[in-house]
């Protein structure tokens, strides 16, 4: 019998239209996405199917990817029941890890992810802070430019060890530009600023903290289906306690993605992605050589099926 990791992206990997195939052919998925405009007041047929702003602003991209990763979890879930050996996802990703293995509804997971974008968003508010991509540095070589630039007074963080090589680093903007021709001078192939109204995953967001935690302690279960990987520590947990711990300091921790994949590949068949975009399909590239499928509409559904089946 194959061993499946479940996997869910993270901000990022919006767009206009995800979902719209598996709400037009899968009951399931409809189900889902109307109940969740109901429960919430977001409307999230609008939000996701039409051009509207509001998809880039955190508080209401966090819960279109996740309901997006569930729309896709659900109606493969019904059409193959299969438990994970573990379920894992980049930031955000892991409280869709969190939903799909039990530890939260689907609606109350939308809802304090709606919470968690807007909490995000106010710790920064008033600040200029941003995100930035560094490509062909080894993570020590970005950490030490990283402590360099805070002992000056600069307010910048490696923050997703997404894999070898690519490391986003989080903080100021200003401070961030300033890195840049360090990064390059120090070898990197691109240091490129990304489209971030957040600096996710550093200190900037310690004033979400002890608020997300208020909010995540309303809606949490102590029902796992399977273990899921902390970005904060890159190892299993499946307790209620234990979310309580970890979730909250992943706002101001790093995603250690790069380890969480290492740290369980000997242990994995397959990985399985549900959501938009493909985006750690592009990542796992260079961590594993496994198998890895991806659910976003009803034909890659069918394929993935499909490729399971003949496993």
């Amino acid at each position: 019998m194959s061993n499946f990791a479940f996997l869910f992206p993270g901000q990022g990997s919006q767009a206009v239209g995800m979902g719209k195939d598996l709400y037009n052919n899968s009951q399931i998925a409809r189900d889902i996405l109307d109940n969740a405009s109901e429960a919430t007041n977001i409307d999230f047929k609008e939000l996701l199917f039409e051009e509207s702003d509001k998809l880039s602003l955190t508080e209401f991209t966090q819960p279109a990817i996740l309901l997006v990763s569930m729309m896709a979890y659900k109606s493969f879930k019904n059409e193959l029941p299969i438990k994970p050996k573990y379920a894992l996802g980049h930031s955000l990703g892991e409280l869709s890890a969190l939903s799909a293995v039990g530890a939260f509804d689907i609606n109350d997971a939308v809802s304090l992810v709606n919470k968690r974008g807007y909490l995000m968003s106010k710790a920064c508010e008033g600040q200029d802070v941003g995100m930035l991509v560094s490509l062909g540095l080894s993570d020590e070589a970005v950490e030490e430019l990283c402590q360099n630039a805070r002992d000056e007074g600069r307010d910048v963080w490696a923050v997703n060890y997404n894999s070898d090589g690519q490391i986003v680093i989080a903080g100021n903007k200003d401070d961030l530009i300033s890195l840049e021709p360090e990064l390059k001078e120090a070898g990197a192939r691109r240091a490129m600023l990304l489209n971030m109204s957040v600096a996710s995953h550093c200190p900037l967001l310690q004033s979400a903290v002890e608020p997300f935690k208020a909010e995540l302690e309303k809606v949490l279960k102590d029902s796992f289906l399977a273990p899921v990987i902390s970005n904060v520590t890159a190892k299993p947990y499946k307790s209620a306690n234990e979310t309580l711990e970890l979730l909250p300091k992943q706002l101001i921790k790093p995603v250690l993605y790069k380890q969480s994949i290492q740290n369980i590949d000997s242990e994995i068949d397959c990985y399985i992605e549900f959501g938009h975009a493909n985006v750690l399909k592009g990542l796992n590239k260079k961590l594993t050589k496994k198998p890895h499928l991806n659910i976003s509409d009803m034909a890659s559904l069918e394929k993935s099926i499909k490729a399971i089946n003949e496993l």
